[in-house]
């Protein structure tokens, strides 16, 4: 079971660079930061994004809600990276309040 978990919020991760790198990339276009080029990439990136969803073996709308709580994660760590704004703590409280959702979506006993 750990190493499931582990599997799981891997994917879940990499699942989240892909989406938000597909919508990065064009909001970088519409603000005139970027080349209409990378409309391209942000295509790729949202597919990929798309497939990795597609690799959970379990129900698809169990899939998004669960997949929603490590998104949030990932998108303040990119806040932080990317745009090099830290997180508050607030942002830090209501991300393990969506984390914590995420597990108890993907962990609950199922019969």
């Amino acid at each position: 079971m750990p190493q499931h978990l582990a599997v799981t919020a891997g994917l879940f991760v990499v699942t989240a660079i892909a989406e938000i790198v597909g919508c990065y990339l064009p909001y970088l276009w519409l603000k005139d930061r970027a080349p209409a080029w990378v409309l391209l990439p942000a295509a790729a990136s949202l597919a990929l994004f798309v497939w990795l969803l597609s690799l959970h073996p379990t129900a698809a709308g169990r899939v998004y809600a669960a997949y929603g709580g490590v998104y949030v994660a990932t998108a303040l760590a990119w806040l932080w990276a990317v745009d090099g704004i830290r997180p508050s703590a607030w942002d830090i409280i209501g991300s393990a309040v969506a984390v914590t959702g995420m597990a108890i979506i993907m962990l609950a006993p199922r019969g």
